[in-house]
């Protein structure tokens, strides 16, 4: 992502990027090292890797790497300093529970993405694309559709996933109607972080906020309506201004492929699950959707030993056409692998997942250092709590929204759940307010090769601020029970 060096270094300062963990076990407190060299240092290290995380499309050196090397050298620099002392066992207790946030974390997303591979793979994604291109909408009608469908499709599914599809779509319909991809980029940003925000597992942030059990699974409904007025508001305005006619019509829907059917039953399944395992078992929700990667499982181990030839076939066709018969049908182990879930678990996004890791635990590593007392003075000591909220959102246009989220709760300030349920909006539709403030964004940046550009966004930064404001507002109305 392209931004200077100042602007991040003002936005990270302001926050100071507290961690998760409290003294893990043992009478004494951590030490407060902030205005060590260990303290200084970790900062600088953790700085210079947010910078090259973000410089990734300009340096083409993944995000993960720098981040992963920071994490080691901070929980490095600790260690040294604790080992010292005779307490090295009390920072490595500090950092297993700094992984064990993360692992519970990564595990529900591994599922997760499990199942969106597979649901690609039997061509669910592709068939939706290829029935709205048949449709002959007009720009006005692809309008609403996509950022409709962008706001349901991502409170269950991961807006970057949510983004590329319809940014296919529109891409696809309209190549040369360069006024309005723009305009329908920006919509379909707006549409997929307002969407994600009021669902627990439609985001990182909301999925952050539920797994730390500060806002009980059916509270987060109660965004809903905030969330839709995020996205009507700018939309409405933006409706004027887009172009009228219709682009063509293109190609026919395709029917999908076998079982694909099946893997969207199960998947909800497993949502089900993971909300059944935190709701009354009070096991972890990560644990749920283990659970469900073995339906998975289970499920293709029957479609591959009901499988006949000639139907693998016609399955596999459309896919060696579009990768040059990556498949071989001779080959009994590709032929395995188009039913096999450890396939498509090889495919997840490992860098996004790595990178995660690497922020997580290094934000772990500065709250061991003692940031965590200092963010939570400034932020909800010195601030009123609503305006801290707010400003964590227009924080989350610079930064990654789940770092943000990720940092709020590990400082555990002491707020109703009115403003737990804020904070979790903010965070999540903040990255609207620029493109680069979200994963949503920063995908159709690369998508639309120029088509849709940071600038082009900031001109409609004024109309999605109000939406932002409006969004709030409607909270404080409609949910004053929370307060």
């Amino acid at each position: 992502m392209h931004i200077t060096i100042a602007k991040t270094l003002l936005c990270l300062g302001a926050i100071l990027l507290p961690g998760i963990t409290q003294a893990a076990e043992g009478s004494l407190p951590p030490l407060d090292l902030t205005k060590s060299w260990v303290g200084y240092g970790s900062l600088i290290i953790f700085f210079l890797a947010y910078i090259l995380a973000m410089l990734e499309e300009s340096t083409l050196l993944r995000k993960s790497k720098p981040m992963v090397f920071a994490a080691s050298l901070i929980w490095v620099l600790i260690a040294v300093v604790y080992a010292k002392i005779g307490l090295g066992e009390k920072s490595g207790h500090a950092f297993r529970a700094s992984l064990e946030v993360y692992a519970e974390l990564f595990l529900f997303i591994l599922v997760s993405m499990t199942y969106l591979n597979a649901m690609e793979q039997r061509g669910i994604f592709d068939n939706m694309r290829v029935w709205l291109l048949s449709r002959g909408f007009s720009y006005r009608k692809l309008f609403w559709i996509s950022g409709i469908l962008s706001f349901f499709m991502s409170s269950v599914l991961n807006n970057l996933t949510t983004a590329l599809l319809m940014g296919a779509v529109v891409l696809a319909m309209t190549k040369d109607n360069r006024r309005f991809i723009t305009i329908a980029c920006i919509n379909i940003v707006v549409a997929t972080n307002a969407g994600g925000s009021f669902s627990p597992f439609g985001d990182i942030t909301t999925l952050l906020v539920w797994q730390k059990g500060v806002v009980p699974f059916a509270h987060f409904f109660s965004l809903l309506i905030p969330a839709m007025v995020n996205f009507l508001v700018p939309a409405s305005i933006m409706h004027f201004w887009i172009p009228k006619g219709r682009p063509d019509a293109r190609t026919q829907a395709k029917p999908l492929r076998r079982g694909a059917l099946g893997i969207i039953a199960l998947f909800f399944l497993t949502i089900a699950t993971a909300v059944c395992f935190e709701n009354f078992l009070d096991l972890p929700p990560a644990a749920g959707m283990l659970a469900g990667l073995s339906y998975l499982s289970f499920y293709f181990y029957y479609l591959y030993s009901s499988r006949h030839k000639d139907e693998l076939i016609l399955e596999t066709e459309p896919l060696m056409m579009e990768n040059e018969g990556a498949l071989d049908l001779k080959d009994p182990e590709e032929d395995r692998h188009f039913f096999d879930v450890f396939h498509n678990v090889s495919r997840l996004e490992w860098d996004t997942l790595l990178f995660f890791y690497g922020v997580m635990v290094s934000v772990g590593g500065l709250s061991y250092i003692g940031y965590l007392t200092l963010a939570s003075n400034v932020l909800y000591t010195d601030l009123d709590p609503t305006v801290a909220n707010i400003l964590v959102g227009i924080v989350s246009a610079f930064i990654d929204n789940g770092t943000i989220m990720y940092a709020v709760l590990t400082m555990e300030p002491h707020i109703s759940e009115g403003q737990w349920l804020l904070v979790t909006l903010t965070a999540g539709v903040g990255g609207s307010l620029l493109a680069i403030g979200s994963a949503a964004g920063v995908a159709l940046l690369g998508q639309t090769r120029g088509l849709y550009s940071f600038v082009s966004h900031l001109k409609w930064t004024p109309v999605i601020a109000l939406g932002y404001a409006a969004s709030i507002a409607t909270h404080f109305f409609i949910n004053s029970r929370f307060f």
